[in-house]
């Protein structure tokens, strides 16, 4: 899992280096994010373990039916390890990037007052 975290951080989406932008060097709510994150069986885009918060960022392929099936089962678990998931869209990345922002920050809200 941790060389496929590694290809992943090196092969990384516009989407997605768009938002480690934002996330990376705690400039986004004051909380470490990292990304390409292997938890459990599986490698999240996004993650901060202070508040474990997941944040995940869809391409179009999630849209089909095998991988929204697999996508459902992977939430599943990584909710029963206690880790909150946001999905978000690479279209709402790019078309509402200031609702993305609300978003994300409503979740680290969230998360922080669970605390």
């Amino acid at each position: 899992m941790r060389e496929r975290a590694k290809q992943l951080r090196k092969a990384s989406t516009v989407s997605e280096q768009r938002l480690w932008n934002w996330l990376r060097n705690r400039s986004f709510g004051g909380f470490k994010f990292r990304r390409q994150v292997p938890v459990g069986g599986y490698v999240i885009d996004f993650y901060c373990p202070a508040l474990k918060l997941a944040i995940e960022i869809d391409g179009r392929q999630h849209e089909t039916v095998w991988l929204a099936d697999y996508d459902g089962v992977r939430t599943r678990d990584l909710r029963s390890r206690g880790i909150e998931i946001v999905r978000i869209t690479n279209e709402q990345l790019v078309r509402y990037s200031m609702t993305v922002e609300a978003i994300i920050l409503a979740a680290i809200e969230e998360r922080t007052s669970q605390q």
